[in-house]
This record gives structure tokens, C-alpha cells and sequence, in this order.
């Protein structure tokens, strides 16, 4: 698969099920701090909707997607988007498609006057902060242990992007 072929679209209701394959099989202690989803959960309720979500579709298929939303309901952030969500098929990576959803989520964020993109990545996931780091994302704090994973202490390292230092 090559990211040449990739459709990125907003996610509608009928994809639910294939997001949901999507996050059991994607996931790993590596980027993830809840357990396991379920193959065959709800992705989409009261927290989560279509609205919220940029897809990477290939032949059909639904291989990725990211999704961002305003970190607090308060109106005096609304100015900000947070990553809470980003995932691709195993059998999709390394094929650039991460980067089209990141690039495409960033440019969605600015059409709608967002100022600033942040995200939240763990500190052994190096494999995520690179993409991020190569976006143009840059470290804006960390915090040490913040999670017990896998018999481990891990870091939690805040990244974010400014819309204003972009053309």
C-alpha cells in the first residue's frame, strides 16, 4: 500500500465498526494508556463523533484516522485543538499514511481559525514523536512517570504546534 492511493475524509457513522478493528488491532503499551479496546465495540457515543474524526481510506477501506477536539469545554480555550486519537492498521504503516492524516488535521485546524494544535504522546514512543517531531511539533513539557504501563513508569510528553508561526 502506498500513500498515493489514500482518500483522507471526515468519518461518518458507517464507519464506527471499521474504527473500531481499527483501535483493537493498532493497539499496543507502546501509545496506548487505556486496555485493549474490543474488535467488535461502539466507537462512536456521546464522546466521540464522526465530527471529530479525519479518516485515511484506501480501496475502500478505512486504514487510519486522527481525531481532535477542543481540550475542555471552557470558551476561553476553544482557540486550541488536542490529538486524542490517531491510529493506523499495522498492515498500513510505513506507508506515509500517518503523516497525510497529521498534515490534513493540522490544515483542518487552521480553515477553522484554530490557533495551536496540541497533542499528548508517551515518552517511549518513539516511533510517534518522530512523525510529530518532523510535523513540526515541538516538546512543551513533560511529565515524569505520569503513567504505570507494562511494569514500567513512563513519561508523558505534551507536544504542540502554533498555526501563527505557519504560512
Amino acid at each position: 500500500m502506498r500513500s498515493d492511493g489514500v482518500t483522507i475524509r471526515r468519518a461518518v457513522v458507517e464507519d464506527g465498526p471499521q474504527l473500531a478493528v481499527i483501535d483493537h488491532e493498532a493497539w499496543s503499551w507502546a501509545g496506548d494508556v487505556m486496555p485493549r479496546p474490543a474488535k467488535d465495540g461502539e466507537y462512536f457515543n456521546e464522546r466521540r463523533a464522526p465530527e471529530q474524526i479525519l479518516v485515511a481510506e484506501s480501496d475502500g477501506l478505512v486504514v487510519g484516522y486522527i481525531r481532535q477536539v477542543p481540550p475542555t469545554p471552557l470558551d476561553s480555550n476553544q482557540h486550541i485543538r488536542q490529538i486524542q486519537g490517531f491510529a493506523v492498521l499495522p498492515t498500513a504503516r510505513g506507508c506515509g499514511i500517518g503523516a497525510l492524516l497529521l498534515d490534513a488535521a493540522v490544515e483542518a485546524a487552521r480553515a477553522d481559525g484554530i490557533r495551536r494544535v496540541t497533542l499528548r504522546v508517551l515518552g517511549w514512543n518513539v516511533h510517534a514523536r518522530r512523525l510529530y517531531d518532523r510535523a513540526g511539533f515541538s516538546v512543551d513539557g513533560v511529565l515524569p512517570g505520569e503513567f504505570h504501563l507494562d511494569g514500567e513508569y513512563v513519561d508523558d510528553v505534551l507536544m504542540g504546534l502554533s498555526l501563527l508561526d505557519r504560512d
